[in-house]
């Protein structure tokens, strides 16, 4: 929490000073994240193909000769140095040629393209959800500060803090998908062609996990957002004035409470994307969380450096969006 805060009131490092440095900004800080992304990808691709195992190896079974294996390698070009590997595997991302995958031998877009609906698909609903019921909440729970039902969100956000998305996951269905209650399936193995909205049963679960998690998360903020507002001297000038409670609260306090978290959602909206991986592999959904699994199970690294270049790229931007909504806000 304290990471966030700091981050929603001031960039102190590189931050523009008034609306007039926003565009500029905006462009140092986009080509900023070209570098950023490059890099990404050098890591990505590097430290899998330092993964231990052969991988054609790995295609032909430990029965196969030394002839066979290097025939192999030769045909998939693993034989050549990792710099040329490197600069093929990424000008084939830039160009859409994402090559093939070694486990089964589809083309891996075909293979991550659905996935990537799936996951998407998942993350929008839960930030559909958890951004308008982090703000009640964290109104709500402002607004009776000091109560027994604020000291209770505040008691349970931290707990829910506190737990790792796996544990979520495996109590919701342990209450909702076995015995206790039973109405929910704790497997949302969607199948495959089916769009995941034409199951929404089996979309619960999962999406239940990520916006608990966010709610909590981004309520506390919002609360803290909310106080602050609260506090301010334009609050209390407008209190001194005469302005009824209403036009307080829904004219100045939350405006200036939900413009502080913005910042703070677009982090939140980051971190359910590395929620999704969890959650996915909890409720074996067929999202890129566990396309990343089965590749690393099967060392296949064409289908590995994909998803988790997807993911990290992803996370970036989330990232950028959060820092361009504090650069606004700041610059009000």
């Amino acid at each position: 929490m304290t990471r966030l805060a700091t981050r929603t009131r001031v960039l102190k490092h590189g931050s523009p000073s008034g609306r007039g440095s926003v565009f500029p900004w905006l462009v140092r800080r986009l080509l900023f994240g070209v570098l950023v992304l490059f890099l990404v990808s050098v890591l990505v691709f590097f430290l899998t193909q330092a993964l231990p195992g052969d991988v054609a190896r790995i295609i032909l079974g430990k029965d196969a000769t030394a002839e066979q294996v290097a025939l192999l390698r030769r045909q998939l070009g693993l034989d050549r140095p990792l710099v040329t590997q490197y600069w093929d595997w990424l000008t084939g991302v830039l160009t859409g040629r994402m090559g093939t995958s070694l486990q089964n031998g589809e083309p891996v877009a075909d293979l991550v393209g659905p996935r990537i609906l799936n996951s998407f698909t998942l993350g929008f609903v839960s930030m559909v959800l958890i951004v308008p019921l982090a703000v009640v909440l964290g109104v709500f729970s402002a607004h009776k500060r000091d109560s027994a039902l604020d000291k209770t969100f505040v008691a349970v956000s931290s707990l829910f803090t506190a737990l790792p998305a796996f544990v979520v996951g495996m109590l919701l269905i342990a209450f909702f998908a076995t015995s206790v209650l039973g109405v929910l399936p704790g497997v949302s193995n969607i199948p495959p062609g089916d769009m995941p909205w034409w199951h929404p049963a089996k979309l619960v679960l999962p999406v239940a996990s990520l916006t608990l998690l966010g709610v909590m998360y981004l309520g506390r903020l919002v609360r803290a957002s909310f106080l602050d507002a609260m506090d301010s001297e334009y609050v209390q000038t407008a209190v001194l004035k005469g302005l009824s409670d209403r036009r307080i609260l829904f004219g100045h306090a939350l405006p200036n409470a939900v413009a502080a978290s913005l910042p703070a959602a677009g982090l939140v909206a980051a971190i359910t994307i590395t929620g999704v991986v969890v959650v996915e592999e909890v409720y074996s959904y067929p999202g890129l969380g566990t396309a990343v699994v089965s590749a690393v199970n099967a060392h296949d690294l064409p289908v590995m450096q994909i998803c988790i270049l997807i993911l990290a790229t992803t996370y970036y931007l989330f990232n950028l969006l959060a820092d361009v909504f504090a650069v606004m806000t700041r610059s009000r």
